[in-house]
């Protein structure tokens, strides 16, 4: 990956971790509402796992933004 496209990662990782953590959810809290274990929650936030935009899009679902709050 890019530097350039690296950083805007570690700012979309940042505003995932930081919306989920606004609407009062913890990571196993979010996993659940996704489907998904925890560990899936925490991967993304750190970066180990990349998102996709249907995965982006079920983080703004369930985190209640839009999907230009997390690509601006």
């Amino acid at each position: 990956m890019s530097k350039k496209y690296q950083a805007k990662y570690q700012k979309l990782t940042a505003k995932l971790r930081s919306a989920r953590q606004e609407v009062g959810l913890t990571q196993v809290q979010a996993g659940k509402l996704l489907k998904k274990p925890q560990a899936y929650v925490s991967k993304i936030e750190r970066g180990e796992r990349g998102v996709d935009a249907v995965e982006l899009a079920e983080f703004a679902r369930i985190y209640k933004k839009s999907l230009n709050y997390f690509i601006n």
